[in-house]
């Protein structure tokens, strides 16, 4: 028996309106922030004498942006790919680990401690062996880097949501013969979605932290991290500041690109999340 068609119930008059201002009275308050910091600064740097490799003003900073705008926008492209890499690397070996890991319980209880000890290591200490194993020159030691640093949150947090479903749910499943594939594809993978992308979003910063630290250790100059180090070493602090604001701007914009994709991904999911009753 097919079942009926349901309504799309469009949005009131002037509904669009009100979403759209609810969305900019939401950004409001950031903003604010960020102006006062920048007048605190600004301020702060011409009343006390702050020297220029202590603290540059804001001002300085957007002079070097804007004259070495085509520069820095190539470095953080050629960073930003060494991220996404790592990124994309990290997070599919997390998420594939984690879906044996919670096919399989015991493997879990016995890969678990190596997976914490392995995100203890300090990645400072890492990223030098890395360009050992690689060209330090290629992108490959950088992407390693990233990858290690956005395995450990991803493989936790999509266990804990692939192990989180409710029991009656499986119960469920059980009564309809259902296979372990199925139950992962209907119930599992759709549980765990909301942990995967809160971990995504944590790797996506994480990624641009760990592609710019490999590059301080031996990196391509057409890179951010190695002209940042050769920039604060030539007391070229203002374009310094400017690499490091590129890097805000990319980590940023990839957050919210993983934000994004979270809304697109998960509009099913009801308001407050699953909750266990």
């Amino acid at each position: 028996m097919s079942s009926a068609p349901v309504a799309v119930q469009p949005l009131p008059q002037g509904g669009v309106a009100r979403m759209v201002g609810r969305r900019a009275r939401d950004w409001i308050p950031a903003i604010l922030v960020l102006v006062l910091t920048l007048g605190v600064w600004q301020g702060g740097v011409k009343a006390f004498h702050v020297k220029r490799f202590l603290l540059p003003a804001p001002s300085a900073i957007w002079t070097a942006f804007t004259n070495n705008q085509h520069a820095l926008w190539r470095e953080g492209w050629f960073t930003f790919q060494e991220a996404l890499g790592g990124f994309a690397i990290g997070c599919g070996a997390a998420v594939l680990l984690a879906m044996v890991v919670a096919r399989w319980r015991p493997l879990g209880n016995a890969l678990m401690p190596y997976a914490i000890a392995a995100n203890a290591v300090p990645i400072i200490a890492f990223a030098p062996i890395t360009n050992a194993w690689f060209n330090p020159l290629t992108k490959s030691s950088k992407m390693a880097v990233a990858a290690v640093l956005c395995f450990f949150p991803v493989f936790v947090n999509v266990v804990r949501g692939l192990t989180s479903v409710k029991p009656q749910q499986l119960e469920l499943m059980r009564s309809y013969a259902v296979g372990q594939l199925a139950v992962f594809r209907l119930v599992r993978i759709p549980t765990s979605l909301p942990f995967l992308f809160t971990s995504l979003k944590v790797a996506s910063v994480l990624a641009m932290i760990g592609a710019i630290i490999g590059e301080y250790f031996g990196g391509s100059l057409d890179s951010l991290g190695a002209n940042i180090k050769q920039d604060a070493a030539l007391f070229q602090f203002e374009k310094a500041w400017a690499e490091i604001l590129v890097a805000c701007i990319l980590g940023i914009g990839f957050y919210l690109a993983v934000a994004l994709a979270e809304r697109l991904a998960t509009r099913w999911q009801p308001p407050g999340g699953f909750q266990s009753e």
